[in-house]
C-alpha cells in the first residue's frame, strides 16, 4: 500500500543524509529483473529495477523502477536526476550509451564511462575500425595510452589490456563525434582468461568524458561489475529475490527497496565475520545483534 515513488524518495533522502559521496567516486548504474514478480494470470510482466551503486563503500544510493512497456533508457535519466553526482564517475552498460544520458551526466558535473556496442552503430563501427587500423600498424606514431593487468590464482590466469586515445584528433574519421558532449577518449579493453587448457578472449569498446588515461579507464571498467557481483548476486543468493512471488499492488517494488536498505545496513556491520546471508539469520535469532545493525540507520558511513 505504500506509494513507491515516495518510498524510493525517502530511501534516497536517507542515503544522502548518512552517506557522503565524494569526488572521484565511481557510481555504477545497472538494471535487474525481479523474476518472481510476474503474474501470468493477470498478464503482469516481471518488473525491472535500475540501481545506482557506490563502488568504494559498496552501498546502494538509489533505485528506480522501469515503467511497463519501456526499458532502462527511460529509467536511467530519472535516477541520475535524483543523485548528487558532482565530481563522480558514472559507468553504465551499452543500454545507457545514449547522447542524452551523456549530456545529462556532464550537465550534473560528473564524468562518464559508457560501454559501446551495436546500439550506437556508426560510432561503434568507427571506433572498432580505428582500433583495428592502429593495431595493424602496432600503434606506430599514434598518440595513445596503454595499461595492462595480470591476475593469477587457483589455476586461473586473467590478462586485461586497455588502449585509449583522444578521438578528437581523428575527428574526420568519426561520423557522430560532435553529438557526444564532453567526449574526450575512446578505449578498447581486451580480456583474456585461461583456466587449464580453456582460453576465452573478448574485446570491448568504451567512450568516456575522462582524459585518455588507460589505467583509470580500465579501473572504471573493472569496478563497474561490482554492481553485478556485490549487489545483484547477493540479492539473488542471500535474499532469494528471484524466488519472491510477492507481486500484488506495489509490494514487489517496495520490497526491492527494503532489500537494498537491509543490504546497506548489513554490509556496513563489520564485527560479525560471516556472509550477508548468515548476518540475516543472526539478526533473526539475536536481538542484541539486530539492534546493533539497526542502530546504523542513523550513521551508515
Amino acid at each position: 500500500m505504500l506509494d513507491p515513488e515516495q518510498f524510493c524518495q525517502a530511501f534516497l533522502s536517507w542515503m544522502q543524509a548518512v552517506a557522503e559521496v565524494t569526488g572521484g567516486e565511481l557510481i555504477a548504474l545497472d538494471g535487474k529483473q525481479l523474476r518472481g514478480s510476474h503474474d501470468g494470470v493477470l498478464d503482469k510482466e516481471a518488473i525491472w529495477m535500475v540501481s545506482a551503486w557506490a563502488e568504494s563503500n559498496g552501498l546502494v544510493l538509489g533505485q528506480r523502477k522501469v515503467d511497463e512497456k519501456s526499458n532502462e533508457i527511460t529509467a536511467i535519466p530519472q535516477l541520475l536526476e535524483m543523485l548528487a553526482l558532482r565530481g563522480c564517475i558514472v559507468t553504465i552498460d551499452a543500454m545507457g550509451c545514449q547522447t542524452d544520458i551523456a549530456e545529462q551526466i556532464v550537465a550534473q558535473e560528473a564524468d562518464y564511462v559508457l560501454s559501446l556496442k551495436g546500439n550506437q552503430g556508426k560510432l561503434h563501427k568507427d571506433v572498432a575500425q580505428m582500433f583495428a587500423y592502429f593495431e595493424k600498424i602496432e600503434f606506430a606514431d599514434i598518440e595513445h595510452d596503454y595499461h595492462r593487468t595480470v591476475d593469477k590464482g587457483h589455476g586461473r590466469l586473467e590478462i586485461r589490456e586497455c588502449w585509449s586515445f583522444d578521438p578528437r584528433q581523428w575527428a574526420d574519421y568519426f561520423r557522430t563525434l560532435s553529438k557526444w558532449r564532453g567526449l574526450q577518449s575512446v578505449a578498447m579493453v581486451r580480456a583474456r582468461r585461461q583456466i587449464g587448457e580453456k582460453v576465452q578472449e573478448e574485446a570491448r569498446f568504451f567512450i568516456s568524458s575522462l582524459a585518455s588515461d588507460a589505467q583509470q579507464l580500465l579501473w572504471a571498467v573493472r569496478r563497474h561489475w561490482g554492481i553485478e557481483n556485490e549487489l545483484h548476486w547477493l540479492l539473488d543468493v542471500a535474499f532469494r529475490e528471484d524466488h519472491s512471488r510477492v507481486r500484488q499492488g506495489f509490494a514487489s517494488e517496495n520490497l526491492a527497496v527494503i532489500r537494498h536498505l537491509v543490504l546497506n545496513l548489513l554490509k556496513q556491520e563489520k564485527t560479525a565475520k560471516c556472509g550477508i546471508e548468515n548476518k540475516r539469520l543472526r539478526c533473526g535469532w539475536d536481538i542484541v545483534y539486530r539492534q546493533k545493525v539497526l542502530q546504523s540507520l542513523s550513521s551508515l558511513c
